[in-house]
């Protein structure tokens, strides 16, 4: 059953997040997550999601309450089948528990409760038990300040899972529990046998009429239903009135029963529940006061005297005051010794236990819980699980510099003492402090055995003669060991346990991944609401008020969202009162001075990142300092070792000591980046420490390795161009294995970003030869990625070196390019302006080859322009002096868009000798895109022609070749095609399908035209099936999207759609707009006819209908 929970939440997340058109990575940064953590979610292969986790994407994929519920309990792994037998009988005696984590019991089995909203509405029923919870309050615990609309319904059905739970077979026993509804709210009945608490208040009651002993024995019991803070796993209840109230009472009973040892002379009987007790509530005087009788009476006057030592010394330090007069008057007594030690027999006869504990006070060494921690709940919840009484349990916390290690170990720490009555210790190891060495094993240990009351003269000088004392101390107790800032597995091992009932945490900048038998948490930065949570805590709310919305999300971005620069931030808005959010966004924006920016008093970014580059070999520092010079947000292993002038395999090993360190990031598996504060960081060593010669040197080897290998990923993925590419320089830097297209352009796609940084580098710093190579190179696939701006920006820098340089063939790649990007943002008198230049230049200089490929891309914007007697005579054109120069790209091109002209004339004979002419050419020279034109392009003529199935022939061909090669815009084009066809036939599944399919795959590469096309195919298949509303919603997408792309012609086509859905609903004013607007922009194009559902000529006509036009 967990498998098939786990498979339907996995389906149900990617379902939402295609709804929501983002990808696994845009949903992973939305949500703060890992995009590993969201893909091994989709897949099944993470079983039970934390609720923070689901809660975090529910609200980045902007779910209603509905919506967010059904993912919450989707993620809930139940416990299998077999706990809801049929027969009630067999179900044994239900038991709840709220003194410590949140248990339901049914006999001896107890029952998953899941992490869902029934878990939530049991801890809130049973602290109520047999009293009414109104029905607000389960709903404002549920949801808060932002409930859903059906609020109410989804608490009903969290009410009948929690009866199921309680009764599976419903037997409506009256014996049973039972949750009833009342009047405004829910009341859950139960027996005093059916939970710990009335059992607990009923034995505390039951002590108060009997005598001593048997009260003794009794408040023994109760005191003994307590397996920790109550509900511990529940913490939207940790602070509620009702569960606090029960650690109040814990503790009265505790003094009752302190007060009746006493009396009976069973002072070791009483010492462990008061050791564990005292060490929960520190400050607590009237408990300190019968733990320091206790130790007296129990023959232990010292530790008595330094027990009251530790408090008076804990209420000077933490509140300014001194011990009160019961403090006081315990003190006194045990200076005055009268506070008779237990004998051999208290009043019952019986001997009195021996005194629990080792002969020295139990250490209670923990630094204050941090005032400042926001978050980490599941961080905490994973630490507060590790509890084996069977087995030393170890956890190494690691993480970067200032990410929050120590808080969350002192913190987890104080949440945990309870469960280690027999003391708490806690060590600084000094592993990165400046100008402190690291404390030495040995130091430690002898440190750690006085702490354990060893006197120094019994402490012995060898280091392993004091590990084995130290174990030996420990043996058969339960004790928490906090090391603090290890520096390696050396330092720390020796200081670990040898047997069971002791807890270790460890923090560490570096993975401590030699430690056996020790479990890791890796810490990452904060999600961004908790990132915001602490900087208002930080800076004080109302530093906060009033501010722009969303600025302080943006400040703690600047900040890395890591906790010690957020504090660094907040420190410098409390010290600098005139300061606001934008005037200090304003410093942090400046990436040169950011770390300089991020220093208060004697804490800084800056000093804690020097110490972790201090702590690394001298060979490490060169690699984190070279690293500092990549150019892009990422790498890879490749892109490492040009830098470093080093072999692969060395370059990973060394990458792999900085992920240890915490100074390098493994987003994904192969490619490794900096934290921003680090990268700032790196930069400033590279800066400082590199000579000029040796870092211009290896952005040289940087560059070489882009330059290559982007050449070699082109003529993987598109070798029919190969000859119209400039050949590179020869240069052998070790690149990445890319056997096949796909693997190519992959490459391609995670290196985009770096490899137009490397050329805006290269133009910013007098590198021409790298500058033009690469924008050759990358503006193709930038083409076929939909990255025209990105595209345009490169050429635009390509055109002004190569006017520079005196480049002309250069100048002539970069003026065609650009005619291309402006055909596809739809600004023609441009693109026609770049491509008549670009026509002139070959002309000029005798470059006849390229030629036609300018005349192509005047007759692409003829054509664009619905101008399809010019267009033809340019791609005639095109075509002879293509086949006269040998031009086949050129050829193949102008074949397409004659076919193109004449399926759109309906001369679809005469277009399809041109895409027939085509193919054959395509295969002979090996060219793919050729192929695939002609491919799709028949599919479209027999389409048009409503010859059904030799369309899907066609398009099933294309989409073939698709798989094998990675054209993505083919497939989708054909994909299209294909839609349209199942639309045609009125099979609306399939059609709706299909188009759901381009989208997500063009979401998914980026192609942002062809999701384009999927919400216009998706708003005409609503429009057909009768449901105007919905094809509204899905043209107005498809709206934002062609505005955002700058595509006016696909403007006018969405207007044309939202004009058709307005119609249909009656609403003529809002479909007049809307056509009226289509047509201006097809007016401003000089657009007389365009490929598709839309025309001036069908605009004119509806506009005409006297419905529309408004008149009679």
């Amino acid at each position: 059953m967990a498998d098939e929970r786990s498979t339907s939440f996995g389906a149900q997340l990617r379902g939402y997040r295609r709804r929501a058109g983002l990808n696994q990575r845009e949903l992973a940064e939305r949500a703060g997550l890992g995009v590993t953590t969201v893909r091994d979610l989709e897949q099944g292969r993470t079983r039970q999601p934390q609720p923070p986790s689901v809660r975090a994407l529910a609200t980045a994929l902007g779910l209603d309450g509905r919506e967010a519920a059904a993912l919450h309990d989707a993620a809930v792994v139940e416990e299998p089948a077999r706990e809801y037998a049929a027969d009630a009988e067999q179900q044994g005696t239900v038991r709840i528990g709220l003194l410590g984590p949140l248990t339901l019991h049914r006999g001896p089995a107890e029952v998953a409760l899941g992490r869902g909203g029934r878990r939530l509405v049991l801890a809130r029923l049973a602290l109520s038990a047999n009293a009414t919870v109104p029905v607000h309050e389960l709903v404002d615990l549920l949801w808060g300040d932002h409930p859903p609309a059906d609020a109410h319904q989804l608490l009903q059905t969290y009410v009948s899972r929690l009866r199921s739970a309680l009764d599976p077979a419903r037997s409506g026993r009256p014996t049973g529990p039972a949750v009833r509804l009342g009047p405004g709210g829910y009341q859950l009945v139960l027996s005093e046998q059916q939970l710990d608490v009335t059992e607990f208040r009923g034995l505390a009651g039951a002590a108060r009429r009997v005598d001593a002993q048997d009260a003794l024995a009794l408040l023994e019991r109760a005191l003994g239903l307590w397996r920790g803070v109550p509900l511990a796993d529940v913490p939207e209840m940790f602070a509620h009135p009702l569960a606090t109230a029960l650690v109040d009472e814990q503790v009265a009973v505790a003094l009752r029963y302190a007060d009746l040892a006493a009396q009976s002379g069973a002072y070791g009987r009483a010492l462990p529940r008061l050791r564990g007790l005292a060490a929960a509530h520190p400050l607590h005087e009237p408990l300190h006061a019968r733990l320091i009788t206790a130790l007296a009476g129990a023959g232990l006057q010292a530790d008595a005297l330094t027990a009251y030592d530790s408090i008076r010394r804990r209420l000077a330090d933490d509140l300014g005051i001194d011990p009160g007069a019961e403090l006081a008057a315990a003190h006194g007594r045990v200076l005055r010794q009268e506070v008779t030690a237990a004998g051999a027999h208290p009043a019952d006869g019986r001997p009195a236990p021996e005194p629990h504990g080792p002969p020295y006070p139990a250490p209670r060494q923990l630094p204050a819980p941090p005032r400042l921690l926001t978050g980490r709940l599941e961080e905490l919840a994973d630490l507060g699980n590790l509890h084996d009484a069977s087995a030393v349990v170890i956890t190494a916390i690691d993480g970067m510099a200032g990410v929050g290690k120590t808080a969350l170990a002192v913190q987890a720490a104080h949440r945990m003492a309870h469960r280690y009555p027999d003391g708490q210790l806690f060590i600084d190891l000094h592993g990165y402090t400046d100008g402190v060495v690291p404390v030495e094993p040995g130091e430690a240990l002898g440190w750690m055995l006085r702490s354990l009351g060893v006197p120094g003269e019994r402490i012995p000088d060898d280091v392993d003669q004091r590990a084995g004392l130290y174990r030996s101390l420990l043996a058969d107790q339960s004790v928490l060991i906090v090391l603090d800032n290890a520096a390696t597995e050396a330092q720390v091992t020796p200081l670990l346990p040898g047997s069971s009932g002791c807890l270790v945490l460890i923090t560490s900048r570096r993975r401590l991944s030699g430690l056996d038998h020790a479990q890791t948490l890796s810490l990452d930065v904060l999600p961004p609401s908790d990132a915001v949570a602490l900087l208002r805590q930080a800076a004080g709310g109302h530093r906060l008020t009033g501010e722009r919305p969303g600025l302080a999300d943006e400040l703690v971005e600047l900040c890395g969202r890591l906790p010690l620069a957020i504090w660094i931030a907040a420190a410098r808005l409390r010290s600098h009162p005139t300061w606001d959010l934008e005037h200090l966004m304003g410093r942090l924006r400046d990436r040169q001075h950011r770390l300089v920016e991020l220093t208060a008093g004697q804490r800084s970014v800056t000093a804690t990142l020097d110490l972790s580059y201090q702590d690394l070999s001298t060979d490490l520092r060169r690699t984190y300092r070279r690293l500092g010079l990549h150019l892009g947000p990422d790498f890879d292993r490749y892109a490492a070792a040009a830098l470093l002038d080093a072999g692969v395999q060395e370059t990973g090993l060394a990458l792999e000591q900085l992920l240890e360190a915490h100074l390098l990031q493994e987003p994904v598996p192969g490619r490794y980046r900096f934290h921003d504060l680090t990268r700032a960081h790196a930069v400033r060593t590279a800066t400082e420490d590199e000579s000029e010669a040796d870092a211009r040197q290896a952005l040289d080897r940087l560059l070489d390795y882009y330059r290559h290998t982007a050449a070699m990923a082109m003529d993987t993925a598109h070798p029919y161009e190969r000859g119209q590419r400039p050949q590179v320089p020869a240069a052998h830097p070790p690149c990445p294995h890319l056997p096949d297209p796909g693997a190519a352009l992959g490459w391609l796609d995670d290196e985009w970003h770096t490899l137009l940084a490397a050329a805006r580098f290269a133009a910013e710093h007098d590198r021409p030869e790298y500058l033009l190579h690469l924008a050759t190179l990358v503006s193709q696939h930038l083409y076929t990625r939909d990255r025209f701006h990105d595209a345009e920006t490169l050429h635009e820098w390509a055109l002004a070196t190569a006017r520079a340089t005196g480049h002309r063939a250069a100048e002539l790649g970069a003026l065609a390019g650009l005619g291309q990007i402006s055909w596809k943002l739809g600004r023609y008198d441009q693109a026609t302006d770049r491509h008549r230049q670009a026509l002139r230049l070959a002309r000029a200089t005798g470059n006849r080859i390229s030629e036609p490929t300018s005349l192509v891309g005047l007759g692409l914007v003829h054509l664009a322009q619905g101008r399809y007697d010019q267009a033809t005579d340019h791609y005639e054109e095109a075509m002879q002096l293509a086949r006269a120069t040998g031009n086949r790209t050129a050829e193949l091109d102008a074949l397409a868009g004659l076919g193109h002209i004449r399926r759109l004339l309906g001369r679809y004979d005469r277009a399809t000798e041109c895409y027939e002419q085509a193919l054959p050419l395509a295969r002979t020279t090996g060219h793919v895109r050729g192929e695939l034109n002609a491919l799709v392009g028949l599919g479209h003529v027999r389409l048009a022609q409503g010859r059904y199935d030799r369309a899907t022939e066609w398009y099933e061909q294309a989409l073939q070749l698709t798989r094998t090669t990675g054209h993505i815009s083919h497939e989708l084009n054909a994909l299209v095609g294909l839609g349209h066809v199942h639309l045609a036939q009125g099979r609306y599944d399939q059609a709706a399908d299909l188009y759901r399919r381009v989208h997500d795959i063009a979401h998914e590469s980026g192609s942002r035209n062809w999701q384009f096309e999927a919400w216009q195919g998706l708003g005409r298949l609503q429009h057909a099936t009768g449901h105007p509303d919905v094809a509204l919603t899905h043209h107005e997408r498809a709206l934002v999207l062609a505005t955002e792309l700058d595509h006016p012609e696909d403007q006018a086509r969405a207007h044309d759609g939202l004009a058709h859905a307005h119609e249909a609903l009656h609403q003529y004013d809002q479909a007049r707009t809307h056509w009226q607007r289509a047509l201006e922009i097809l007016a401003r194009l000089g657009v007389d006819q365009t490929d598709g559902e839309t025309t001036p000529a069908s605009i004119r006509a509806h506009l005409a209908d006297p419905a529309v036009s408004g008149g009679t």
